[in-house]
């Protein structure tokens, strides 16, 4: 049964442990996700390009561990070309099991009825937004954090590639802002792994690591370090207003 209590809006940093290969998932101990992370993502899209099938049998072990279900586009990092109704009967066919599934901002609206859906059984979905080549303006992710909002998403997820310490601290900075709905923010490249614990500490959601033998993005932790690393970080406050 999907776990349609749990609430983003705590505020509290949640770990997320990806599953990116069929073999980690398979031999995953339930026991043991569970001391590593709060939440597990089940990437589809990777598990689809090696041929694995996907059904709940593939994760039935994992039962009582919330489960966020994503099929990621080619666009933003996904492993296969797969369209917007790909992607949305692969996540339909995971409703009964998921505490919360992933789609791409760009997406919602070609995949409208499958969020309906959703917000039908109570299933929070997370809007998500990639640039693998820089971090956009912080006015490009204002914009499309307030379209996040207005699409009815649990939470906005942004993940960009961070080539400064400016970057670093810009992306900090956006994620300490206010927005109308909770945020989850990570960089990627050699500040990747400095950021998912600076973001957790100005207040990110949904803090990214990985379950298994190897990472599904660039700059991810393996989610038991990073879960052990974010226990131990004081919370930062927003800045006070001038």
């Amino acid at each position: 049964m999907p776990h349609t209590n749990l609430s983003l809006r705590t505020g509290r940093p949640w770990v997320v442990g990806s599953f990116g290969h069929a073999a980690s998932l398979r031999d995953a101990e339930q026991s043991v996700v569970m001391q590593h992370c709060d939440l597990a993502e089940i990437r589809l899209d990777l598990l689809r390009a090696e041929g694995a099938a996907l059904d709940r049998a593939c994760w039935q072990h994992l039962a009582g561990v919330p489960l966020l279900f994503t099929a990621r586009c080619k666009a933003e990092g996904g492993a296969l070309e797969l369209d917007a109704s790909q992607r949305s009967a692969l996540l339909l066919a995971t409703l009964d099991t998921a505490a919360f599934i992933d789609v791409e901002l760009a997406s919602h609206g070609a995949m409208r009825e499958l969020l309906a859906e959703a917000a039908h059984r109570s299933i929070p979905w997370i809007a998500s937004y990639h640039d693998f080549e820089k971090l956009p303006p912080s006015a490009v992710l204002e914009e499309a954090a307030q379209r996040a909002l207005a699409a009815g998403a649990a939470a906005f997820k942004v993940a960009a590639m961070l080539h400064s310490p400016a970057d670093l601290a810009r992306l900090a900075e956006f994620q300490l802002a206010a927005h109308g709905l909770p945020l989850a923010t990570m960089g990627m490249g050699g500040l990747g792994p400095v950021s998912r614990l600076l973001c957790a500490q100005s207040g990110s959601v949904l803090n990214y690591g990985y379950l298994g033998e190897a990472p599904t993005a660039p700059g991810q932790w393996e989610c038991g370090v990073l879960r052990d690393a974010i226990s131990r970080l004081p919370r930062l406050g927003r800045p006070a207003k001038p």
